[in-house]
C-alpha cells in the first residue's frame, strides 16, 4: 500500500479514505478500514479495486474494504458495496465464485480436558466422515429433484431429509435459505458439478476445526451465545462448491455482454454487471440464491455428520448451533441513507453481516444483544466470536470482516513452506492437522495470513462488532 497510501486520507486510526478523483469516474469515495499495523499489508491493487467499485452506477455512500481485504476478482476480497434499486447494478464480482462461502459455529457441552486426549482419533474420524478437497464427492448423491429442493429451500430441505434439527434453522442467517431462488438459472453443468458434492468441505481455506474457548471478553453476551471458557466448539468453513463456482462462471458470461448492451462504463472487465430490474440481473440473482441455499444445505449436512462422530466417541454429548453466517452474497436490505430509508442491494464479498439488536433479521435468541459475528483464524491461529452492533449499520451497512485475509499468494506460499514443515510446526503447538495433501498445508500456512487478532481489533475498535470470545484450534481437518 506504500505507493497507493500517498493518495489516501487518514480519517482516524482505523479508517483511510480513497478520495474522489483517485480514479476517473468515481461516484463516491472509498473507505479502507485498517490499523497502522495492517496498512502496509494492503496491496496497491486492492486500493485500485476499491476505487474501481466506486465508479459503478447507483453505489451508495462508499466503496468499502474490511481489515482483511486483499486482491480479488473485480471487487477486493473483503469488499462491501451497496447499490440503489433504482439506477443501481448487481455484479458477480461483488459476490465471488464461491457463493455463500460461510462459517458455522457449533458449541459443545464438553470441556476441553475431556476431548483433548482423543483429539487425534476425533480428527481422523471427522476426516473420514466428511469428504474434503478439490472435486471431492460426498456420501450423499442427490437426485435431480433433491438438488432442486436444496436450491430452493437450503438448510430446511436438509432438515426435511433427516440432517440436523428444526431448531438449527432459527440460528442461521436467513433461517438457512434466501427467498428468490430460480433453479431455471442453474445450468446442467452446474447441476452436474453440484449433485455429488453436498456434504463436502472443499479445498483451499475451507476447514472443519475443533477448538477450545480460550478467553471470554464479554461474559454477559457469551452467556447469551452459550459460550464458556474451556468449552469445546466446532467451526465449519465451506460454501457452495462446484455448483456455486459454475453458476458464477455461467452468469459472468451473460453479464459481460450486458455491460455492452446497457452501455455501462466499467474500468475493469471483471466488474461485469447488469442494471437492477433487467432480465440479466434477475437471472443472476435467481441463480446466486440457488447457490447460497445449496451452501446452507451443505453446511447443515456436514454439521449433522459431525454430530454423529461426536456421539460415537462421546455418547450423550450435544453440539448446538451458535450461528451460521454467509460471506459471499448480495442481499436486498433496507438501510438509512442520508436520513431516508432505502432498499439496497448490499454486496458482501469476503465480508459478513454484523447486525445489531435493532434489526429484525437478528434471530429472536440474540435480539437483545445483536447477532454472533464469527471471524475464523488461519489454521493454527485464534478464531473470534464477536457481537454485531447497531453502529455498524451507518458505518458499513452492518458488515464486518470474514477472516484474517491473505498476505501471500498460494504460489509464494508453496515456494516458502512445505507441508511437512507446517505440520511439524503445528504439532509443536499441540494442534493436530489432517489434510488431503502436503501442498494444501503449505498453501494455508498460518504465516500467509494477517494476524487474526489485529484484524479483529480494527472491527472492535471501530464499534462494528465487539469481541465476545477467543477460540484456539486443537485439531483441523483440511481440504
Amino acid at each position: 500500500m506504500e505507493e497507493a497510501s500517498k493518495n489516501l486520507c487518514k480519517i482516524n486510526d482505523n479508517t483511510y479514505e480513497v478520495p474522489l478523483g483517485y480514479r476517473p469516474g468515481m461516484r463516491v469515495p472509498g473507505r479502507i478500514f485498517v490499523s497502522a499495523a495492517l496498512r502496509d499489508m494492503v496491496e496497491p491493487g486492492t486500493v485500485d479495486q476499491v476505487a474501481n467499485v466506486a465508479t459503478l452506477p447507483g453505489i451508495v455512500k462508499y466503496s468499502m474494504a474490511m481489515p482483511d481485504a486483499h486482491l480479488g476478482y473485480g471487487f477486493p476480497i473483503g469488499g462491501v458495496a451497496a447499490f440503489r434499486e433504482e439506477g443501481g447494478i448487481i455484479s458477480p464480482g461483488g459476490v465471488g465464485f464461491d457463493i455463500n462461502c460461510g462459517v458455522r459455529l457449533l458449541r459443545c457441552d464438553l470441556r476441553a480436558e475431556v476431548v483433548q486426549p482423543r483429539i487425534n482419533t476425533l480428527i481422523e474420524a471427522l476426516f473420514q466422515a466428511i469428504p474434503s478437497g478439490l472435486g471431492a464427492t460426498g456420501r450423499l448423491h442427490a437426485t435431480d429433484r433433491q438438488l432442486t429442493e436444496a436450491f430452493i429451500s437450503g438448510a430446511r430441505w436438509a432438515v426435511e431429509e433427516g440432517y440436523g434439527f428444526e431448531a438449527d434453522l432459527t440460528h442461521c442467517e436467513e433461517s438457512g435459505g434466501m427467498d428468490g431462488a430460480d433453479p431455471e438459472q442453474v445450468s446442467l453443468k452446474a447441476r452436474k458439478r453440484g449433485r455429488p458434492q453436498l456434504g463436502t468441505l472443499g479445498s483451499g481455506n475451507h476447514f472443519l476445526e475443533i477448538q477450545r474457548v480460550e478467553e471470554i471478553y464479554d461474559h454477559d453476551v457469551a452467556r447469551q451465545f452459550g459460550l464458556f471458557k474451556g468449552q469445546i466448539t466446532v467451526m465449519i468453513h465451506c460454501g457452495s462448491r462446484g455448483a456455486g463456482h459454475q453458476i458464477c462462471t455461467d452468469h459472468l458470461d451473460v453479464l459481460s455482454r450486458a455491460v455492452r448492451k446497457y452501455k455501462i462504463d466499467i474500468p475493469d472487465k471483471q466488474l461485469a454487471c447488469a442494471p437492477l430490474g433487467s432480465p440479466e440481473a434477475r437471472q443472476y440473482f435467481g441463480g446466486m440464491v440457488c447457490a447460497a441455499n445449496y451452501a446452507w444445505a451443505n453446511r447443515h449436512i456436514i454439521a449433522h455428520w459431525t454430530r454423529e462422530v461426536f456421539e460415537k466417541y462421546f455418547p450423550g454429548s450435544r453440539l448446538d448451533l451458535v450461528y451460521d453466517v454467509a460471506h459471499n452474497v448480495a442481499k436486498i436490505e433496507e438501510h438509512n441513507v442520508d436520513g431516508k430509508r432505502e432498499r439496497l442491494y448490499v454486496h458482501r464479498k469476503g465480508a459478513t453481516r454484523a447486525f445489531g439488536p435493532s434489526r429484525d433479521e437478528v434471530p429472536a435468541a440474540y435480539r437483545s444483544v445483536g447477532q454472533p459475528v464469527i471471524i475464523p483464524g488461519s489454521m493454527g491461529t485464534s478464531s473470534y466470536v464477536l457481537c454485531g452492533s447497531d453502529a455498524a449499520l451507518d458505518l458499513t451497512f452492518g458488515s464486518a470482516c470474514h477472516g484474517a485475509g491473505r498476505v501471500m499468494s498460494r504460489s509464494q506460499a508453496l515456494r516458502q513452506f512445505t507441508g511437512k514443515s507446517v505440520k511439524a510446526a503445528l504439532d509443536r503447538e499441540g494442534i493436530v492437522v489432517k489434510a488431503t495433501s502436503p501442498g494444501m498445508l503449505a498453501e494455508e500456512a498460518p504465516q500467509v495470513y494477517k494476524p487474526s487478532g489485529d484484524v479483529v481489533d480494527v472491527v472492535h475498535n471501530l464499534g462494528i462488532a465487539t469481541r465476545v470470545a477467543r477460540l484456539v484450534p486443537l485439531g483441523v481437518s483440511k481440504g
